[in-house]
């Protein structure tokens, strides 16, 4: 079940956050409780997905993303994500989650996302490909950028790994598996 309550919250906290430029860094602190948790007691690999939500979405608050989404009657949508699992989160472990935008090209924004435990480690990374959708399908990102009063901003230029990645998904057959 969506953690709906958590998302209030965290939105909650976010309207109290000075607003943040393109791409500067949202902090966010979580505890991972006994529902987030799978088998082997730890952070369940679906649910780490959907706590990455509880910081991005603020994030588009706090950027002006949401805002400027509104006024146009837009929406966003991930277009594919990479996960790195690192580091074990249990239950009741803080985490504290940073997100930000790292760049956009003529279709996507990139915008990448961390879990650090409270020693200071590293436990997860994902890098997401998200489309601002509309009415007539995607929307290029940049006019979702004019539209948060940034009017010719250019994109900061893509680091390698994300242009590898982005490289290797445009490779990815499409549909998957037909003759399965």
């Amino acid at each position: 079940m969506y953690p709906v309550a958590r998302m209030f919250w965290q939105l909650h906290k976010a309207r109290k956050t000075p607003k943040l430029g393109l791409t500067e860094t949202y902090v966010s602190r979580h505890h991972c409780l006994p529902w987030d948790l799978d088998v082997w007691m730890e952070l369940n690999n679906g649910r780490t997905l959907t706590l990455y939500d509880l910081g991005r979405i603020p994030l588009s608050w706090v950027s002006g993303l949401h805002a400027a989404l509104r006024r146009k009657g837009w929406g966003m949508t991930v277009a594919g994500s990479t996960t790195r699992y690192r580091r074990r989160i249990t239950v009741f472990q803080l985490i504290t989650m940073k997100s930000r935008l790292v760049t956009w090209d003529d279709r996507f924004l990139y915008i990448e996302q961390s879990m650090w435990t409270g020693k200071g480690d590293c436990a997860g990374h994902v890098l997401l490909r998200m489309a601002t959708v509309g009415p007539k399908g995607i929307v290029a990102p940049k006019e979702a950028i004019d539209e948060m009063g940034y009017d010719g901003s250019a994109p900061p230029p893509m680091p390698e790994w994300v242009k590898t990645w982005a490289q290797a998904e445009a490779q990815r057959p499409w549909p998957p598996m037909q003759d399965a």
